[in-house]
C-alpha cells in the first residue's frame, strides 16, 4: 500500500537531481585533470627541446636566455633523462636517493606507467629518454574525486540517519499516541462494567458469575495500565522475579486451551529483580502467545528461570515450526509477522519493554523444528 505516493515521486526527484550533480562535478573533475596532464605533457616535451638544445652545444657555444629558463623553470615534475650513453640525470627528486640505481630503476616503471616517454632525437640521431611523472599538484587533483565522492557520501549517510532517527522518533510518537488513545478508549465502558457487576452482586445470583466478571475487569484494568505507560518511563519496582513469572503463567495456563501443556521450572527459589509488574507480564504474555500461535494451539508451553551471575534469563520455549536464522533479529523490527493478521507489534514492543525500559536484553535462543527458544535476560538486584 502507497500511503504517499507524491512523497516518493519528489524523493525520487530529488535522489535524482543530486546524482546528476555529483556526476556533473565529477566529470568536470577528470576534464579538468585530462587538460591538466595534456598542458604536464606540452610543457615537457618544450622542456625535451629544451634539453635537445642543450646536448648540441659545445663548451664554446653560448647557450640562449630562452633554453636556459626553460631548463630552469621546471621545478615541480618529478623527471628521469636517461642519455644515449647510459648516464642518468634526475631532476626534482629527493637527493638522498638519486644514487639508489634500483630506486631510478623502479621509477622510471613508474613514471613510464603515468606518461608515455619522450624520445629526444635531433636530426634522426637519439640522444636521450625523458621520462617523467606526475606533479604534487597532479597527483592531488588525481585523488580529489574520490575525497569528493567521500564527502558527498558522508554528507548523505548524514541526512539519511537524520531522516531516519526523525521517522522513527514520529513512528514512536504516534504509537505512543494511540495506545494512550486506546487506554483512554477503554477507560469509559470498563467505568460502565463495574458499575453494573455491582449492580449483578446485589441481585441473588450464583457468586460465581460476578467473582470471573470481576477477573476479566482487573485484567481490562491491567491492559488499560499497559498501554498508558507506552510512551512514558514505567515505575520500576524490586520484586521477586520468580513470583511475578509464575503469576503470568498461571493466569494463561488458566485460560489456554487443555491442547497446550504447561511446564514451569526454576532454579531458584527467590531472586530480587527491578521490574514493572504490569510490563513484565505483558511480555510473558506476548511470549506465550506467540508461542501458541507458531504452534496452531496445540503443543508444550515451558518457562524456565535460570540464574546467570548478575543476570538472570527467563526461558519461554515452544514446540511451533521454528523461526529462520535469517529472522532472528527482523522479528523484533516493527511490522514483521508471519500471522495473516497482525499487526507486527508485539515482539517489537517487548524489545522496548525489556531493552529500553528495564534495561535488560532479548533475543532468540535458539530454533528449529523441533521448537523455539525465547531469551529475556535482567539484571539482578544487589
Amino acid at each position: 500500500m502507497e500511503f504517499n505516493p507524491k512523497k516518493k515521486v519528489s524523493n525520487f526527484i530529488l535522489l535524482a537531481t543530486a546524482f546528476a550533480i555529483v556526476s556533473l562535478i565529477l566529470w568536470n573533475t577528470n576534464s579538468f585533470f585530462k587538460k591538466f596532464k595534456e598542458e604536464e605533457r606540452l610543457k615537457m616535451e618544450i622542456w625535451a627541446t629544451a634539453q635537445s638544445e642543450l646536448l648540441q652545444y659545445s663548451e664554446d657555444m653560448d647557450m640562449g636566455n630562452l633554453t636556459i629558463k626553460v631548463l630552469q623553470n621546471n621545478t615541480s615534475t618529478p623527471m628521469i633523462l636517461v642519455n644515449k650513453d647510459g648516464s642518468i640525470k634526475t631532476n626534482n627528486m629527493p637527493e638522498d636517493k638519486v644514487k639508489d640505481s634500483l630506486y631510478l630503476h623502479h621509477n622510471i616503471k613508474i613514471f613510464e606507467s603515468e606518461n608515455t616517454p619522450i624520445s629526444i632525437d635531433q636530426q634522426g640521431e637519439h640522444l636521450a629518454t625523458l621520462y617523467y611523472g606526475n606533479s604534487e599538484v597532479l597527483n592531488k587533483l588525481k585523488y580529489y574525486p574520490i575525497a569528493l565522492l567521500l564527502i558527498i557520501l558522508l554528507f548523505g549517510a548524514v541526512i539519511f540517519f537524520f531522516f531516519k532517527t526523525n521517522k522513527a522518533s514520529e513512528q514512536n510518537k504516534l504509537w505512543a499516541g494511540m495506545a494512550k488513545e486506546t487506554a483512554h478508549q477503554i477507560g469509559t465502558p470498563l467505568s460502565s462494567l463495574l458499575g453494573w457487576n455491582e449492580l449483578l452482586k446485589s441481585e441473588k445470583i450464583n457468586p460465581e458469575i460476578t467473582k470471573e466478571i470481576d477477573k476479566d475487569i482487573s485484567r481490562l484494568e491491567t491492559i488499560t495500565e499497559r498501554f498508558s505507560k507506552i510512551g512514558s518511563l514505567p515505575e520500576l519496582k524490586e520484586v521477586d522475579i520468580v513470583e511475578e513469572t509464575k503469576e503470568a503463567y498461571e493466569y494463561l495456563k488458566l485460560r489456554s486451551s487443555k491442547l497446550i501443556h504447561f511446564s514451569f521450572n526454576t532454579k531458584v527459589e527467590k531472586l530480587p529483580v527491578l521490574l514493572n509488574h504490569s510490563l513484565y507480564n505483558w511480555t510473558i504474555e506476548n511470549l506465550v502467545k506467540n508461542g501458541i500461535d507458531a504452534m496452531k494451539g496445540k503443543g508444550s508451553i515451558a518457562i524456565d528461570i535460570v540464574p546467570a551471575g548478575k543476570y538472570v534469563n527467563i526461558l519461554v520455549a515452544d514446540t511451533g515450526g521454528g523461526i529462520a536464522k535469517s529472522n532472528f533479529h527482523n522479528i523484533f523490527n516493527p511490522g514483521v509477522t508471519s500471522k495473516k493478521r497482525g499487526w507486527g507489534l508485539g515482539l517489537s514492543l517487548v524489545k522496548r519493554i525489556v531493552e529500553e525500559y528495564h534495561q535488560g536484553k532479548i533475543k532468540v535462543l535458539s530454533s528449529g523444528k523441533e521448537g523455539t527458544i525465547m531469551q529475556i535476560s535482567l539484571k539482578v538486584k544487589q
